[in-house]
């Protein structure tokens, strides 16, 4: 509930005079940073950046990798996700946002339409592999044809099972699941081993984000989409999506989900796994470093009802702020973090998704396979940043409409389906 009042107050701000800037008031530099070249100004400036915690790990090592390979420094500061929202919003009605700023993708539609980031069209498409930029980001921060912000980190949701219980189980622990009732029998059959709290699977069950993240990609695997191209009318109540609900509520009668996960809101969702209590579940990517500290995990993309793959695209992109003042020297690092060195020696070497298609077959995937996976389920055309200015308040926030939904669906009244959808729709028009 905290969040969803945050969100609201900053809605309320942006509904006021800062609705009512855009990148280009005020702001002729911003239209193209660029101005002096390809790759900007490297003067000695000072350069102030925000990201939130979830970040933390990458975005140092981005910023780190840059202070010592150029004369602008860039200040880094790391702010709690619970915070972030309303720290951007009080900063930006205030005129005080940093030079750069992440911010996670299911927010940037909302606030590029309002006008927080600076127009970064011209300068995108002077780089040279501009079309092997992710454009699940691009997209999302597009607005009226003029492109906002780059990709700053990726989260991709993937498939992580158990090598071991799958093991003890009779599976053959080298294949996971390629299709949704794969899914299931896999689940169930590590539950059969019947060890003290093991279970077959985990979800979070009362997370909007978290199963915007994993169910998402089985619709769109399965060849649906869970939105109008407009991002305002939901389409979760087709075949593809009945499908998956099912399958979670088929698991959840058969005592396979884990009892946490009724009332899992997302801060411990990922935990029963890295204990090696889990056999199969969707899993941020990004967190395949943590886990096989302590699981030998397997991993795949996420099916669909009769096979395919997707994944949720998500992460944070970043921008210039539409406050900045050194426009040139920020356009410095945002080119620099497209680039190669940032990509490959940084990102992948620190086992994160790289944002260039043309980069992610490199000596750090090759070296471990489900790194490879994880790269190639990035670019198959299932693979999708859903678009919606309306998106948090519709999915992510605490009792939404979708919470309302997938909660009926695994756990209640499944006959309300075409009532919850039609709430979510409600959400996504206003």
């Amino acid at each position: 509930m905290r969040r969803l009042l945050v969100w609201t107050a900053v809605a309320a701000l942006m509904a006021g005079p800062l609705a009512a800037c855009s990148s280009d008031s005020g702001q002729g530099e911003a239209k193209d940073p660029v101005g002096a070249g390809v790759e900007g100004v490297d003067d000695g400036s000072e350069l102030t950046l925000w990201t939130r915690a979830p970040l933390e790990l990458q975005a140092n090592a981005l910023v780190a990798a840059y202070n010592r390979s150029h004369k602008n420094q860039v200040k880094l500061t790391i702010v709690p996700n619970d915070d972030y929202v309303a720290k951007v919003g009080a900063a930006a009605g205030s005129g005080d946002l940093p030079d750069l700023f992440a911010a996670d993708i299911v927010y940037v539609p909302n606030w590029t339409e309002a006008g927080l980031f600076s127009d970064l069209t011209a300068s995108i498409g002077k780089l040279p592999y501009a079309d092997k930029i992710n454009q699940g980001h691009l997209a999302a921060g597009t607005h009226e044809g003029r492109k906002y912000v780059l990709p700053f980190v990726l989260d991709l949701s993937v498939i992580f099972w158990n090598k071991g219980l799958y093991k003890e189980a009779g599976l053959d622990p080298e294949k996971g699941p390629t299709t949704l009732d794969e899914f299931k029998q896999q689940a169930l059959a590590v539950q059969k081993l019947n060890k003290k709290d093991t279970y077959g699977t985990y979800f979070g069950g009362n997370c909007g984000g978290c199963n915007v993240f994993t169910w998402f990609p089985m619709v769109w695997a399965s060849g649906a989409e869970v939105m109008d191209p407009e991002g305002t009318k939901s389409l979760l109540n087709g075949p593809a999506s009945q499908k998956v609900y099912s399958t979670w509520r088929e698991l959840q009668t058969a005592g396979a989900v884990a009892p946490g996960s009724k009332d899992e809101t997302g801060a411990t969702w990922v935990a029963a796994f890295q204990e090696g209590r889990i056999g199969v579940m969707p899993y941020p990517a990004t967190l395949l470093p943590t886990a096989s500290q302590s699981v030998d995990v397997g991993v795949t993309g996420i099916p669909g009802a009769t096979g395919g793959q997707s994944t949720f695209v998500g992460g944070d992109g970043i921008g210039i702020s539409k406050d900045a003042k050194k426009t040139q020297q920020a356009w410095n690092f945002l080119s620099w973090l497209m680039s190669e060195k940032a990509q490959v020696d940084v990102l992948a070497a620190g086992n994160s998704t790289v944002a260039r298609t043309d980069l992610a077959d490199n000596r750090y995937s090759q070296k471990d396979p489900r790194v490879a996976t994880i790269n190639k389920v990035a670019g198959v055309p299932q693979s999708k940043t859903p678009v919606a200015v309306n998106f948090q308040q519709a999915f992510n926030a605490p009792g939404s409409p979708w919470v309302t939904l997938l909660r009926n669906q695994v756990y209640g009244d499944a006959s309300s389906l075409e009532k919850d959808n039609e709430a979510v729709t409600q959400v996504l028009g206003q």
